[in-house]
C-alpha cells in the first residue's frame, strides 16, 4: 500500500463477503451439477452425485450464516433506497448506460449497489427457506414441497445474473474498486470519483483513515 490510499472497510467485512461469495459460487456449481444431466460430470469432482448433493447442502447452510450476518451488517447503509438522491442516481443511470456531465451523489452504497445487496438479500433468503424445505421434506404436503423446486431455481437465476453484473462494476466497470475488497484499502482518488458524498460524510465525521494512520476502531466496533 502507499500514501494517498484510505480504508474503507475491515476485516470482519472482508471475512464475510468472501465467505458469502465463495460458497455462492459453489452453491451455484454444486446445484447446476445436480439440475442438469449435461452438467452431471461435475459430481465425479466431488466423488459422486451423492457427495455432490451433501456439499451443495452443508454449503447452503455457511451461505445462511453469512447473508444472515451481511444483511444484519449492511442493511441500513446498503438496503434502504434514500430519496430523492438515489431517485436522481437512477435517472441517471449512474452514468453507465450514457453521458452524464455530472454523476448526482450518493452515499456509501449507491442504488446499482444497493439494488444488487436486496437481490442478493431477498432470493437468499428464498433459496435458504426453499432448500431447508427440500431437504427435510417429510412433515409438509407434497404440492407445497413441489412449489419449492421452482421457487429455488428462481432465486439461482435471479442471483447467478445479478452476481456478473456486480463482478464486472466491482472489476472492469470501476477500475480500483476490487481493492476494498481484498485489501481493505482504495486509492482517495477512485474512492472520491465514485462515492463522493461518502468521502465528505467520512471526513467531516473525522472517521476516514488514511494510509499510515493507526486506526483504533471502524463503524462496527472491530479493530482494523
Amino acid at each position: 500500500m502507499k500514501k494517498g490510499y484510505v480504508q474503507v472497510t475491515d476485516s470482519y467485512e472482508r471475512i464475510i463477503h468472501w465467505t458469502m461469495a465463495i460458497s455462492c459460487l459453489l452453491l451455484c456449481l454444486t446445484g447446476l451439477g445436480m439440475m442438469f444431466q449435461s452438467f452431471n460430470f461435475i459430481g465425479y469432482l466431488f466423488g459422486g452425485l451423492k457427495n455432490l448433493k451433501l456439499v451443495h447442502n452443508f454449503t447452503g447452510l455457511i451461505f445462511a450464516v453469512s447473508l444472515l450476518m451481511a444483511i444484519r451488517m449492511w442493511w441500513k447503509e446498503a438496503g434502504v433506497f434514500v430519496f430523492p438522491e438515489d431517485m436522481d442516481w437512477i435517472r441517471a443511470a449512474g452514468g453507465y448506460l450514457w453521458h452524464v456531465d455530472k454523476v448526482p451523489e450518493t452515499g456509501k452504497y449507491n442504488p446499482g449497489q444497493k439494488a444488487f445487496f436486496l437481490v442478493v438479500a431477498v432470493f437468499g433468503v428464498i433459496m435458504i427457506i426453499t432448500g431447508l424445505i427440500m431437504w427435510f421434506p417429510t412433515a409438509l404436503p407434497v404440492a407445497l414441497v413441489r412449489w419449492m423446486y421452482p421457487l429455488h431455481v428462481l432465486g439461482f437465476v435471479a442471483i447467478f445474473t445479478f452476481f456478473f453484473v456486480h463482478l464486472y462494476l466491482g472489476t472492469i466497470g470501476n477500475p480500483g474498486s476490487v481493492q476494498a475488497m481484498f485489501s481493505g484499502w482504495m486509492d482517495k482518488k477512485v474512492l472520491t470519483m465514485l462515492h463522493p458524498k461518502w468521502v465528505k460524510e467520512m471526513e467531516h465525521e473525522g472517521k476516514l483513515v488514511a494510509w499510515g494512520e493507526e486506526k483504533k476502531s471502524d463503524a462496527h466496533g472491530h479493530s482494523a
